[in-house]
């Protein structure tokens, strides 16, 4: 793999530290972007330890355009196309009732997790179609399968970023490039021990793994884990008469 760059957009998170730790024991070139520039340099020289042929730190903000724009400017310097694959966990989830009492911070919700991810997905595309191979790989979230009385919020962002994505892999496939779009249910990390109502947390490292041998599969949806398909469409298959007087 030492010929292939994968970008991590939200390195610091727990499951892209994990992705970001397998493909550098595979000898992959690493572009680690995020918002703390010292986070991301520690994890790059571990990751340069644990094989990775170079690890990149390029910082940006999801919420500013300008920022996002600039990102992929160096990405494209940085990279040949046919060379670049993408691995895109970034988001922002406020709690859904400081979002109702300030839609400001639920516009930083929005743009965070749907615009911002869009945006940056849209200017490095004609990268990937140029050179005609590549793989892309987007974290949703089983919140977008529909929208529930307590996160609509955040779980519309996922939601519209899955049409996205089902729209980019038709035109990217034009061009042999693979798009996969993940829908992980709850991950065992620091944000979800103690919270009620968590079962069966996935750890970072083996969704990570599950996500890398969908890509190489060249599989364009899966929930992970797997038995999330199972309860969503349990959730999906509710009347909506019904489900809005649910409280999940």
């Amino acid at each position: 793999m030492t010929d292939r760059t994968w970008l991590i957009l939200g390195a610091s998170s727990p499951i892209a530290r994990a992705f970001a730790r397998l493909v550098a024991g595979q000898g992959a070139r690493l572009i680690l972007a995020g918002r703390d520039r010292d986070d991301l340099a520690r994890s790059a020289a571990d990751l340069r330890l644990r094989g990775a042929s170079a690890a990149i730190v390029e910082i940006f903000d999801a919420e500013d355009m300008a920022s996002l724009d600039a990102l992929a400017d160096r990405v494209k310097q940085q990279t040949s196309p046919g060379g670049l694959d993408i691995f895109l966990a970034f988001g922002l989830m406020p709690d859904q009732k400081a979002m109702e009492a300030d839609p400001a911070l639920a516009t930083r919700c929005l743009t965070a997790t749907f615009t911002g991810a869009a945006r940056l997905l849209l200017a490095l595309a004609l990268h990937l179609e140029a050179g005609r191979a590549g793989r892309v790989i987007v974290l949703g979230s089983v919140a977008g399968d529909r929208g529930r009385f307590s996160n609509y919020v955040y779980g519309s962002a996922k939601a519209g970023l899955a049409a996205f994505c089902s729209g980019l892999r038709a035109r990217l496939f034009r061009q042999g490039v693979t798009l996969t779009f993940a829908k992980p249910g709850f991950l065992d990390t620091a944000m979800t021990w103690g919270l009620p109502g968590i079962f069966y947390a996935e750890s970072p490292e083996r969704a990570a793994a599950t996500l890398l041998y969908a890509s190489l599969k060249g599989k364009e949806e899966l929930y992970v884990p797997g038995f999330w398909a199972l309860i969503m469409l349990i959730i999906r298959s509710v009347p909506e008469k019904i489900f809005k007087k649910l409280s999940i």
